[in-house]
């Protein structure tokens, strides 16, 4: 089991950007586990925003993100980044970081693909 502590979140207005981080330990084999971010709005299903492999060669991102979004990985310090720009009031969230090994495909965005999860952190997007 890798626990996972995220990076305190914060207050950023429109337009704005956020650097998440999530450190990963437990393991040995952090570098197998492919990491995601999830977020969640009280009263709403939890989204799967972007994953990243093992090694980071592949990532995926809801379409909600693409193209302000950047996960990232170190696996030298087992730390994984979500880098956001442009938010919006859309992006304001409890998000977690998660690792999983066995189930990246068909869809890594998936919570049930993943077996750890952080407490979360939140976001919140407001002038």
């Amino acid at each position: 089991q890798v626990h996972l502590e995220e990076s305190e979140g914060g207050s950023v207005r429109p337009g704005g950007s956020l650097r998440l981080s999530c450190a990963a330990s437990g393991s040995p084999y952090i570098e197998s586990y492919y990491m995601g971010w999830f977020r969640q709005v009280p009263g709403e299903e939890r989204e799967g925003v972007a994953a990243i492999s093992g090694n980071g060669a592949n990532t995926a991102y809801a379409d909600s993100v693409k193209g302000r979004f950047t996960i990232s990985r170190d696996n030298a310090k087992n730390i994984i980044y979500l880098q956001m720009n442009g938010l919006t009031s859309d992006d304001a969230a409890m998000y977690s970081c998660a690792a999983g090994r066995s189930a990246w495909y068909p869809d890594p965005l998936r919570g049930s693909a993943y077996t750890s999860w952080g407490q979360g952190t939140q976001v919140t997007v407001s002038s």
